[in-house]
Formats: C-alpha cells, structure tokens, sequence
C-alpha cells in the first residue's frame, strides 16, 4: 500500500454547490481550479470531488448516463485534466467519485438492456425471466420481459457482476464468471483506467461493496476488487481505492486503502454526533450523541468498533473521519463554535483520516425545510451552496436563479467574514490543520493510547520522538484532571495550573509532553 494517505487531510466538495464561474446558478470545475488558492490557504493536500459524470441528475450525479464524459454543465474532460495538474502543482491529490455498482435508467447500456431482442447489453444489468416475477425487482418497466434488480432508488439499476451463489430456481442470477458478467468488469476497469489517465489520483467508491450480489462471506467482492486493484497499481502504484462500505474491517480485506466510518449501517460514527433526532438522516438510531453539552452520551460504541478495526487493519488500510458528508445534516446543525471546534480536534486528533465536507471549515448550517432537489429530500439541506461572502448568493454565483438558494439568515457564516477573524471557526481549522500536518504523532499511523473515555475524552499519540496529549470535553460540565509535563499547543476554555488541567465546559487541550 502507498502511504500518501497518512498524512492526507481530505476535502470533500460537492461541486454544483461549491463556485459558479458562467452565471448558470450551478457550480462548475472552473469553480474548482479558482478557488484551489483559498483550499491550498486552509491547508488541504487532498479534493474529493463528488460524482462530475454525465447524468440524469435524479440523485445528484450518482446515475451515471455516460462513465467517459464530464457532465456539460461542470465542464469539460479537458477541465478535469486542467483540475488535476493545476491541483498536483500545488502539491494536492485528486480523488475522483466512482459509481461503480449501477447507472441511470437513461444509460444506453440500460435503454439497450431493457429491449426485448438480445443484444451485447441483455445481461449488462441483472434482469429476471418474467415481468410478474412479483417481490424480485422493479417491474413494468420496459417491453422486455423481466424486472430489473435496483441498487438504490427505483432509476439506478444495477449493473450485473454475477451473483455468488446463484440459485437454480432463479436462472438469471449468473455466476461471477459468466462471460457477461466478466464483460461488466473489464468495463469497470476500463473507467478507471480511463480517468487515471486524466490524472486521477485516487477513487472513492460508491456503494462499494453492492456490486456482487448475496457474497454472504465477502470472499466474491475481495477478489473482484483485488483484480481491480491489480489493474490500477499495473499502471499506477500511487493510485488509491476508497470505500463507501462503513466496515473498515470488511473494505480492507477488500483491498481498499481506506474506509470511512458512516451514519448507516453500524451506529458507531453516529454515536459521536448524530445521535439525536434532526440530525440523523436515517432515523435507525437514537439516543444521546457523545459531542453534546447535555453530557449524556458515552464513547464505549464508538471506541468498541474503533479500537477492534484498527487494529485488525494496522499496516493494511486506514479508517476515515468525516466532519459529515452530502447525505446528512451537517456537523454544526444546533452547535455552538466552540461545540465544532471541539468536534473538530477530535476527528484531526484520533488515528486515522480526516475528511472535511465543504462549509464545515466555517461551520455553514444544515437548512431544513428545503424541498427536495435532485434526489436530495431530507440531504437537500446540507448542500446548499457554499457561502464565501455577504454578496449576492453569498459570492456562490451571479445567477438569480441558483440551483438550490444559499442560507439567507442574517448570521449565516462566510470564508470572508472568517477570514480575518483569528478567534473564527475558520481560523481555528487552519491552525487545526497545519499542527496535524506538521506533527507526525498525529498522523494516521501514530499509535492511540487511550487514557480516560468518558468526561472529558483523554488520550495520547506518539510517533516515538513526540508525544501529544490531548483531553476533550464536550459537555457542559467542568473537570479537573491530573496532567503532568504538558506544554499546550491548542486551548479553549482550558489551562494548566501545576499538575492539573483545568477544563470548563466545552473545553479542548492539545498539548506536547515534555
């Protein structure tokens, strides 16, 4: 495994909603490559853009109407190529959004697929023998005759990459080996190497473990991606794999360099902060979020999942730590400043990669109430557009009709009024940044001593040479605890008197022992 990923710190942007350069009220690549100044400023060494494919826009570009093409209101192929130099001039990687597991209904492999004479695309998508194959399926779709398998809403099929233990009672459900199902992944491969020669330097995937069906044990999906990893090292051994899958432990032994810890599937990232109603998409779990000022909430989930990846992990691949993402309401959503910036040190503190989803850095709100835009419903109101000033659609775009309005309230936070602000949120990250970058201790490898997991959470890093001691309280309540021969690097609302770490409530220490 290449190991740029140990100290990347990731910008995850969702470009219609980053910077409008032509007026159309809809972000572009050009957007991108003018404002790689201001994500180069606050630190970033690594963009992951999300999905910037031709697409019916039905789920906000994860319906792909052509894999080999930039969608025309983002721009260009040649923008992305542009994108790419300019970003590794500075320096930066590029990380581009893979839909790897289905496409849009308005594909021509799918609008081949649905007709009724065979043809190369029949078996491109995982189709049944009948249109009453009731319970299996969307049906009445097309004039073949079949239902088709579907990956997320109704408009995304999926593509077919064989089942792995076809049921003879269902003969569609072809075997991993089948000549078309062989087909669909030498495309796959085909795609990536297709972007990698655009200067790619790594692929998030999306769905990442969907594409084989019922592979119980995981064995068929490990060998699919160790040959797409194969592929990619053959001609890029920098080149990196980053799952949407939510179990580290599964997705490296999958082959992939890095996994992100999400808000589904396991409540062990939701723990931390979005335990509570409003502030979890998916409602299947509720309770008391560890980073709330109530102090209700506990670390033993989080910790449990955590501790058991990492280690299983170690020397293979890397656990992500995101600030939020396009598919939940934002870190600052009912937080104070100082609630983020304590959310902050811990997520560019802990082992591991941070991920920073655009407007996080200077605390942009998630807006309810918006009426769903592009597959977005209750996502819609984190990606709103970024707000980079106090003029018209907050500097987002010149167009009186932006795709979705930014937030008109009259705090709502901006890049510029934080700025030239040192007690900013803004401000704060940078810091947060350039200390996690300049300190090996903290870097994704450096090994985790946990010291207390409760209230305050304290722990240490070191890398050997240097030893960080860090204590984070995110409640209310104030604490003194015993620390010994710490220099601080990082305060809020806490001081070291003699031996003793004085915390107020809500309250952060970063120190360096002695």
């Amino acid at each position: 495994m290449t190991n740029w990923l140990s100290n990347a710190v990731v910008y995850e942007i969702y470009p219609q909603s980053f910077y409008d350069t032509n007026g159309d009220g809809i972000g572009d690549l050009r957007g991108v490559i003018e404002k790689l100044d201001y994500i180069e400023a606050c630190g970033f060494n690594v963009i992951w853009l999300n999905p910037i494919n031709e697409s019916a826009f039905l789920d906000a570009g994860y319906d792909v109407t052509d894999f080999y093409k930039v969608a025309s209101r983002y721009g260009t192929n040649e923008d992305y190529r542009e994108l790419c130099e300019k970003a590794h001039a500075r320096g930066m990687r590029v990380l581009f959004d893979l839909v790897a597991g289905h496409t849009s209904v308005h594909h021509p492999w799918f609008i081949a697929s649905a007709k009724a004479e065979k043809n190369e695309y029949s078996n491109r998508y995982i189709w049944t023998e009948g249109a009453f194959d009731y319970g299996a399926g969307i049906s009445g779709y097309a004039e073949r005759d079949g239902n088709y398998i579907n990956n997320f809403f109704w408009h995304q099929p999926s593509l077919n990459y064989g089942y792995a233990h076809p049921d003879p009672a269902c003969p569609w459900q072809l075997p991993v080996d089948h000549p078309d199902c062989r087909a669909t992944l030498e495309e796959l491969k085909r795609i990536i190497g297709f972007w990698m020669d655009y200067g790619t330097d790594g692929f998030r995937v999306d769905m990442a473990a969907s594409l084989i069906k019922g592979d119980t044990d995981g064995s068929y999906m490990q060998a699919l991606w160790k040959e797409v990893k194969e592929y990619i090292h053959a001609k890029n051994p920098e080149c990196l794999l980053i799952a949407e899958w939510g179990f580290p432990r599964n997705a490296i032994k999958a082959h992939f360099d890095l996994d992100f810890l999400l808000h589904s599937g396991q409540s062990a990232y939701t723990s931390l902060f979005r335990h509570e109603k409003g502030r979890n998409t998916t409602r299947l779990f509720v309770g008391d979020s560890y980073f709330h000022t109530d102090g209700k909430g506990d670390l033993d989930e989080y910790l449990k999942v955590f501790l058991r990846d990492s280690e299983e992990i170690r020397g293979r691949g890397y656990i992500g730590h995101i600030t939020g993402n396009h598919d939940i309401p934002r870190l600052a959503h009912g937080r104070s400043v100082p609630e983020i910036k304590c959310a902050m040190t811990f997520l560019f503190t802990m082992p591991g990669v941070p991920f920073v989803y655009y407007g996080d850095e200077i605390g942009m709100d998630f807006i309810e109430g918006l009426p769903t835009k592009e597959g977005g419903y209750i996502r819609t109101g984190s990606r709103t557009p970024m707000q980079w000033g106090a003029g018209k659609n907050h500097g987002f775009s010149e167009s009186d009709i932006p795709y979705l309005p930014t937030d008109d309230r009259v705090d709502a936070p901006t890049v510029a009024a934080q700025e030239g602000d040192k007690d900013s949120l803004l401000s704060f990250v940078k810091t947060l940044i350039k200390l996690h970058r300049e300190t090996p201790a903290l870097w994704a490898d450096a090994p985790l001593r946990v010291i207390h997991a409760g209230y305050p959470f304290v722990f240490e890093r070191t890398d050997g040479e240097k030893t960080i001691v860090v204590a984070i309280n995110p409640s209310a309540r104030e604490y003194d605890i015993p620390l010994e021969d710490a220099h601080p690097l990082l305060a809020q609302n806490a001081k070291v008197k003699g031996n003793t770490l004085y915390m107020g409530g809500v309250s952060l220490f970063v120190g360096e022992r002695k």
